[in-house]
């Protein structure tokens, strides 16, 4: 069983950027054999980080809008947020390593202020 949940245009704002902490988002396609590959490593990141880290999945050709909005011209492409806000991205897939140093850096950015 997943650990992600779905978002889409309509629930974007209430679920990522009104969410008090670290937040990623998977934008995706069911046609991407990268995001396929993706997606077993988010979900364990998610299961590893349950209570830390909420991790989401957008599908960008069910939900343009939000896609369109972020900028997002490739799938897959995760954006890093924290408290709301956009800190970091990360396009294609990459290993579970660089995903838990972008949530590290994530999470340390705004600690110092």
């Amino acid at each position: 069983m997943s650990s992600t949940m779905e978002v889409t245009d309509a629930t974007f704002a209430a679920e990522v950027e009104q969410h008090a902490g670290v937040t990623v988002v998977d934008f995706t396609a069911t046609w991407c054999g990268p995001c396929r590959m993706l997606g077993p490593i988010l979900d364990q990141v998610a299961a590893e980080r349950a209570g830390e880290v909420k991790v989401v999945k957008l599908d960008t050709d069910e939900n343009p809008r939000t896609a369109a909005r972020f900028n997002v011209r490739s799938v897959p492409t995760m954006i890093f947020f924290k408290d709301g806000e956009p800190l970091g991205q990360i396009v294609g897939a990459v290993p579970k390593a660089r995903i838990d140093a972008a949530l590290a850096e994530v999470a340390q950015a705004g600690a110092a202020a």
